[in-house]
Order: structure tokens, then C-alpha cells, then sequence
């Protein structure tokens, strides 16, 4: 079935780090028939690897069976297509880190990013990967959110979504000594920009209200204990704030979240990764979902890794994973909604 001829979204699956949790996850979401109902899910993995996580899942689990394809044009509903990858045997080593796991995930990558330029599929969903196992000469990049943004030729922003808070971080997976010296006017105001347009186009809310979170303790204290926050931070707010985006800021992060003062906003820009990964963690451990937002194409992830250390005992929760998917269906339907009613104003 074409995409002309549905009207379901076609996600692509990328199967990730095939010794950790990711096939398990993927897995347990589409043992709920009722994914079907409004999505047309592709794997790009193993049917093979998949039948072999499929014997490890407890007895409920046991009932999604694999329609191989050989292109995404060819994916059904109602059926957890497979676009197999790698023909031969694979050898599996549950909770460790290959090599081989690494060069499967880079392959489960291109491929599905191929077939989103394509437009063979609507959306991408990617599974947990192994940040040093999947390195190459053909990837050099710490994260999904790098690779995604080298890729399509865009500015991103990684943001992570639960219902309770949306959290944007501005510096990605950058080591904490090297944070002030990326901290820049302009880097503010892309990332300010990014989130503000992705609140509007992607979640639908129509005029969104941001908070800037603080560098230095107190916000540096005018002065007292540091100048960052003062020089750099507000003036890239002052000025995103008088062309018309409701930014506020900045706060320090210690009184913002212990007075639940992010409850006011519809997004919160963090400044490094642990800053914003903390609090949203403890928010939302188990579904929530990693977004990387402001590229043309749509990507979601569960918000958790490979998970090791539990992967094969069938004790992974699939929540962030299935909240994943469904996202990522949302944001699509968002953004043709917005694109619509923007696209001729007198209609």
C-alpha cells in the first residue's frame, strides 16, 4: 500500500543497539494491536534478531508476528513490517557492547534516514544506540541529535517532552568545562528561536511562553559570583522578547523546579545537558521521550539508553518507547494542521 492510499502515518523503527533493551521495547508497543490503529510501523533491523528477543518476552508478548519487506513502499497495515537489513545469522550478545551491534545500528540509521528523504515514510523513531560502539569514519557525532542534524542540513534543538514539562538543552552532549565558551548570543537566540517555532508548529500552542535557565548560581548575583547570566544570557532574552516571543529569564534552576515555577511555561530552555536531564528524569523516567525539534524531518526516542544491565529479562518498561511513537504521529498531525491554516491566511 502506497502512502497516497492511507491515511496512517508510516513510522520508521531504526532497531538501535541490537544487545540492549531496544528490541525489547519496540516490541512490547506493537504487541498492543491497538498501535496498529493509527500508525504503519517499518523496522529497520532483523527479523531474525526480532524473533530471537521475541523467545525472551514473557508469554503476552508472544503473539505479534514479522511481514518482511524489502521497501518501505511495501509496508502493510495492520502487520509489524521488517525491512531486513542483514540477511545472515547475527551473532546476539545480550547486555554488551560489539562492534558489530555498532555497525548495525549506523546501517539501521542510514537506511531509515534515506527512506525520510525519500518520503517512503512519515516519521522516525529511534531505539536506544551505543554512543561509543556505533562510532566510524562515517559517524563522528555524540548522539542521534548531531547525526540527525549534520544529515538534513538543519539547526536542532533536543528536547525532552513528558506531560508534565518540555525541556530544550542548548549545548546537547558537550563536556560541562566547555559550556561557558559555547554559551553565545547568538547560539540563545537560535535555540530560543528553534523551540519557539517548534511550540507553535509541532505542539500546536499558539503563542508560547518560555523560561531561560541560568548559567550560574543565583544568576551569577549581578555580578557577584559570575557576569554570564547578566552579559550574554539577558540580552539574547531582551531581544527574542521585543520580536514578539514571550521569553523570560534567566532563573536560576534550583528555585525554578523546587518551586514548581516551570509549571507557568510551555518550555524551558536548559543550558547544558545534566541541567535539564535531572529534573525531567525525575519527572518522567520511565515515558519520556527525546525530540529532536527544528529539522524539516520529524525524529523521537524513548529517553532512556540501552540498559544493559536489565536487557534480555524482559523487565523493560515500553512506555517511553510507545509514548515515542505516538508523538511523533502528533507532531506530524500538528504540523500539517499549522502549515494549513498558515499557509493562506484568507482561508
Amino acid at each position: 500500500m502506497t502512502k497516497t492510499e492511507s491515511h496512517k502515518i508510516k513510522v520508521a523503527i531504526t532497531h538501535g543497539d541490537i544487545n540492549g533493551i531496544g528490541y525489547e521495547v519496540i516490541l512490547k508497543t506493537f504487541s498492543d494491536m491497538r498501535m496498529f490503529d493509527h500508525c504503519i510501523p517499518v523496522l529497520y533491523g532483523s527479523t531474525k534478531v526480532a524473533s530471537y528477543h521475541k523467545k525472551l518476552l514473557p508469554q503476552q508478548h508472544q503473539e505479534l508476528n514479522f511481514s518482511a519487506i524489502q521497501d518501505a513502499n511495501a509496508a502493510q497495515e495492520k502487520k509489524f513490517n521488517v525491512i531486513n537489513l542483514i540477511p545472515d545469522e547475527v551473532k546476539i550478545d545480550i547486555g554488551k557492547s560489539t562492534e558489530l551491534a555498532g555497525k548495525l545500528s549506523r546501517m539501521a540509521l542510514d537506511r531509515a534516514c534515506e527512506d525520510l528523504k525519500k518520503g517512503s515514510v512519515d516519521v522516525l523513531v529511534t531505539a536506544p544506540i551505543n554512543k561509543k560502539n556505533i562510532q566510524s569514519d562515517n559517524f563522528d557525532f555524540p548522539g542521534h541529535t548531531e547525526y540527525l542534524s549534520s544529515k538534513f542540513n538543519g539547526k536542532s534543538l533536543m528536547m525532552m517532552v513528558c506531560d508534565r514539562i518540555r525541556i530544550g538543552i542548548v549545548t546537547n552532549h558537550l563536556a560541562l568545562k566547555d559550556v561557558p565558551a559555547a554559551i553565545t548570543k547568538d547560539l540563545m537566540l537560535e535555540k530560543m528561536r528553534i523551540m519557539h517555532e517548534s511550540l507553535k508548529r509541532d505542539f500546536g500552542i499558539p503563542m508560547p511562553k518560555i523560561a531561560v535557565l541560568a548559567l550560574d548560581p543565583h544568576a551569577g548575583d549581578n555580578g557577584v559570583i559570575g557576569t554570564q547570566d547578566m552579559d550574554v544570557l539577558k540580552p539574547a532574552i531582551d531581544e527574542a522578547y521585543q520580536s514578539g516571543a514571550l521569553i523570560y529569564g534567566p532563573y536560576p534552576s534550583d528555585g525554578f523546579f523546587g518551586s514548581s515555577e516551570f509549571n507557568k511555561f510551555d518550555g524551558v530552555l536548559a543550558l547544558y545537558h545534566d541541567q535539564g536531564l535531572i529534573p525531567f528524569k525525575l519527572m518522567s523516567f520511565t515515558e519520556g521521550v527525546n525530540y529532536t525539534a527544528g529539522l524539516d524531518i520529524i525524529r523521537t526516542s524513548p529517553a532512556h539508553g540501552t540498559a544493559y544491565d536489565i536487557a534480555g529479562h524482559g523487565k523493560a518498561s515500553e512506555q517511553s518507547f510507545r509514548h515515542a511513537v505516538n508523538l511523533a504521529c502528533d507532531i506530524l498531525r500538528h504540523r500539517r494542521e499549522y502549515d494549513e491554516l498558515t499557509a493562506n491566511p484568507l482561508n
